[in-house]
């Protein structure tokens, strides 16, 4: 693979531009060393909208990279700490609100591997495969920069919370992810290869101004579940939404990359959780999801939430997308679509 690509988490982004009170408040204390204080009552704010999602992001971020300028001591911040828990929980009550949990965990699990009869589905896969252009998919990748190159890590955050079956199960898994002990397999590494090939900037957070809530809220939720032992259930539901309906999907993602004349190296990424994730599916149901049931039944609604909050906010993204794309307009916040 690429040798001679600069590493994209070599350096910290930049801390992005506010998009209202909750993100002002976060970013102006990232900036003076100060507390968030806000002047609009978090309660008050849309909790899948731009400035709410931002203010989260920006918190969570600065669990994985950090942002430039911005002291590493200030993940641990008690100020900054208290104000997230505030914008958590305007989050997850609406995820409460708006996702049912009365299925039980086969039923949500079995709801995921419906395709239609003919491969004929509505979705950005489908679209992507059957009517989009390079464009499209060059801002289709933007906008999954945000989680394909940390792709495995918020996952990584529930293994300290697991035991017995489910830990090495899921030990197992992402070790896959991490590339198996090669540096050039990990997931992300094969991402920043795909954008490369697309033209596009390799650096982590490149994008982060292109991204509307609903592609920040889909990342957002992995970070929520993956720091709160109290929501293990949750993000062992996530992992195995994401892991059931990778291969479908991925497949007709390749697919589409090959018909728009993209090289090979933006195929592979897809092609490998082709292959990956049909195996990664069942280890995660039987064996993650199973193992972890199987020791604290009591958490079968919080995995049902975990598979639902995941469909809920991805059905959101894919609705703008959609909207965007088939009315001929970018799907991104900037536009065009800066390239190196």
């Amino acid at each position: 693979m690429t040798t001679g690509r600069v590493e994209p988490r070599r350096e910290s982004p930049p801390l992005p531009l506010a998009r209202g009170p909750l993100s002002g408040a976060v970013l102006g204390a990232l900036r003076d060393g100060g507390a968030p204080t806000s002047p609009a009552p978090v309660a008050d704010g849309d909790p899948y909208g731009e400035d709410l999602q931002l203010a989260l992001y920006v918190l969570y971020e600065l669990h994985y990279q950090g942002f430039e300028g911005v002291d590493d001591d200030r993940e641990w911040d008690p100020a900054l700490l208290a104000f997230r828990r505030v914008l958590e929980d305007r989050f997850l009550h609406a995820l409460r609100a708006d996702v049912p949990t009365d299925a039980g965990v086969r039923e949500a699990l079995d709801g995921l591997q419906v395709e239609p009869a003919d491969d004929e589905g509505t979705g950005v896969s489908h679209f992507l495969r059957n009517e989009g252009r390079l464009g499209h998919l060059r801002e289709y990748a933007v906008l999954r920069s945000l989680y394909h190159l940390k792709e495995a890590d918020p996952h990584a955050w529930v293994i300290p919370r697991l035991h017995g079956r489910a830990k090495a199960a899921m030990a197992a898994v992402e070790f896959d992810e991490f590339g198996a002990g090669r540096a050039d397999e990990i997931h992300a590494a094969l991402f920043a290869d795909l954008m490369e090939e697309l033209g596009l900037t390799t650096a982590y957070g490149h994008y982060l101004e292109a991204a509307p809530a609903e592609m920040l809220a889909t990342v957002n939720l992995m970070s929520l579940f993956g720091l709160h032992r109290s929501l293990r259930g949750a993000l062992a539901g996530h992992f195995a939404a994401v892991e059931v309906t990778s291969s479908p999907g991925s497949r007709r993602l390749a697919e589409a990359l090959r018909r728009a004349g993209a090289g090979g190296a933006a195929a592979r990424f897809y092609d490998e959780h082709v292959v990956a994730d049909a195996v990664h599916e069942q280890v995660v149901r039987h064996d993650v999801v199973g193992g972890l049931l199987e020791s604290e039944p009591g958490l079968a609604e919080d995995v049902v939430l975990g598979i639902r909050a995941t469909g809920f906010l991805e059905d959101r993204l894919a609705a703008r997308l959609l909207d965007a794309w088939r009315g001929g307009r970018s799907a991104l916040r900037t536009t065009p679509v800066p390239s190196r």
